[in-house]
């Protein structure tokens, strides 16, 4: 087991969670919960593997899983914000919307194969032992992106004066909206954004991760770990790109542990019996389903500093939030 290659890995697999879990991050700072991640990303994987077909350009196809993402997001948006309806029941339905959409439009687009993310090797950097073949060698461009987007999505939340606006309108929106800060329009904005950023997310796993491969499984239930990496992230950009690495790396290395050696080389009794495979592969969701629920509780969630008003609408003129 070569602890290199799946840190390799991890990263690749990683940068998915990371780009999905900071979109899901925006989204709750302004006091949005979508839980339609998961229908956002196999929608924005659909629509970036076609429009790369089509086009036969992998960057153009990025674009349009952004925007379809986005796109997607403001039927959420419009629902839990105009008609201030059950953001739970909202998202949970609009992860049915995104992955019944994803199956239809895409129907044949299985054992195709569009232009991908080129993959480049930083030099120098790369030259770095372990650091340099793990971080540096032979990734896809996304994977550098999400190096440097973690920081800068921290350094927005919580240095500049848009972060302030956006983590007031997700913690106190009554006294934003005294202060001049347009409450609803920065609602829609940033649940957009979180839709833009799981579509990216979608169309990570098609044109650079999983390269060429589209099926109603792409997703394979990422966007609700992400959601759960939220939690885990405590609403913290940083935080979430840890998480999200940690959960690449977990899930690659349970792959490679269900091999015929162990670390040390010696036989592993897991390859022997295969019947234990499915238990292993079940622990990262298993872990997510655990933060969910902790994190649920309303004592834990103001422990843990989740915004306020989160999942609570917005309406002018009433007291309270």
């Amino acid at each position: 087991m070569n602890f290199e290659i799946i840190l390799h890995a991890g990263l690749a697999t990683g940068t998915i969670l990371l780009f999905a879990a900071i979109g899901e991050i925006f989204a709750e700072r302004a006091g949005v919960l979508n839980l339609g991640v998961e229908g956002m990303m196999l929608f924005g994987a659909m629509a970036g593997f076609s429009t790369s077909l089509a086009t036969g350009n992998a960057w153009v196809g990025l674009l349009v899983a952004m925007i379809a993402g986005g796109v997607l997001s403001l039927a959420h948006g419009l629902v839990t914000i105009h008609f201030q309806a059950d953001q739970v029941v909202s998202g949970l339905s609009l992860t049915f919307l995104g992955t019944g959409l994803a199956l239809v439009l895409g129907e044949g687009l299985t054992g195709q194969n569009p232009p991908l993310i080129p993959f480049v090797t930083i030099p120098l950097l790369s030259d770095i032992p372990f650091i340099g073949p793990a971080f540096f060698t032979d990734h896809n461009v996304l994977v550098y992106v999400g190096y440097l987007f973690a920081p800068m999505a921290a350094y927005y939340i919580y240095k500049t004066r848009p972060g302030m606006h956006l983590r007031a309108v997700g913690e106190k929106p009554s006294a934003a909206d005294t202060l001049g800060i347009n409450v609803y329009g920065l609602r829609y904005f940033y649940t957009f954004v979180g839709g833009m950023l799981a579509g990216l997310a979608g169309a990570t796993i098609t044109l650079a991760v999983s390269p060429g491969w589209y099926s109603s499984q792409t997703t394979s239930g990422q966007g609700w770990i992400a959601v759960g990496l939220v939690i885990f992230a405590q609403w913290n950009p940083l935080q979430a790109a840890f998480g999200g690495y940690l959960f690449g790396f977990l899930r690659r290395f349970i792959l490679d542990l269900q091999g015929p050696a162990t670390l040390l080389g010696f036989a592993n009794p897991l390859y022997v019996n295969s019947n234990y495979g499915f238990f292993l592969q079940m622990m990262p969701f298993v872990l997510t389903i655990i933060a969910l629920v902790w994190g649920s509780r309303t004592a834990m969630r103001k422990r843990l500093g989740a915004p306020a008003a989160l999942g609570v609408p917005y309406i002018r003129g009433e007291r309270g939030l």
